[in-house]
């Protein structure tokens, strides 16, 4: 049995949760919030010693952490990880995309505003983050506007990795209603075959 440490509303541990509901898999849910400084305890903190969730704990007991190294690892021999070697690299080009140039921006504009409430302690960052976000749209839409996925033709972990904050990218006041090729990539992935909303 997989158990995943992690805060709901998290994008970031929606992936993981995600991916294993499409694939199947058994898993306890332990909910750790961030938002009350849960990941700092020393009790999670000798499970991440990072202090950040999501954290996936295998069946022997080994600890995963980082999102997208749980989704590479739980994708293996499925039809969720390319399997050509250019594509697998395109997949982690997305993954890693997500990583540094969307999620500090669209996600942490999301908490500012939606969780911490720190619209006013961050109105300079805020303003300065929100341009970046859109650029990272941006790219995506450019991308999106001749392919059905980000990767080749098929759905994949590129996919669930940038699914995951995009889909909620409104919650951090962004918007989307002139991004066509991404409100159209949104609801595919949505008609995919036991996706569960990041509430679930």
């Amino acid at each position: 049995m997989y158990t995943l440490y992690e805060y709901p509303p998290s994008g970031n541990c929606y992936k993981p949760r995600l991916l294993m509901h499409h694939l199947e898999l058994p898993f306890e849910r332990v909910t750790v919030d961030t938002q009350i400084n849960e990941t700092r305890t020393p009790e999670f903190l000798l499970i991440n010693p990072n202090g950040k969730v999501p954290a996936l704990k295998l069946p022997d007991g080994t600890i995963v952490t980082e999102s997208n190294a749980m989704l590479w690892y739980l994708a293996e021999n499925t039809s969720f990880l390319p399997k050509s070697r250019l594509q697998r690299a395109q997949a982690l080009q997305w993954m890693f995309f997500e990583q540094y140039s969307h999620e500090p921006f669209i996600a942490t504009l999301r908490n500012w505003i939606r969780y911490a409430n720190k619209r006013e302690e961050f109105a300079c960052e805020i303003e300065a983050y929100r341009p970046k976000g859109y650029a990272a749209l941006d790219v995506m839409e450019q991308h999106l506007e001749s392919r059905t996925f980000l990767v080749g033709e098929s759905y994949s972990i590129a996919d669930i990795a940038l699914y995951a904050y995009t889909h909620v990218a409104h919650e951090g006041e962004f918007d989307l209603s002139s991004y066509v090729a991404i409100r159209k990539w949104l609801n595919r992935i949505e008609s995919q075959l036991r996706h569960i909303p990041i509430t679930w």
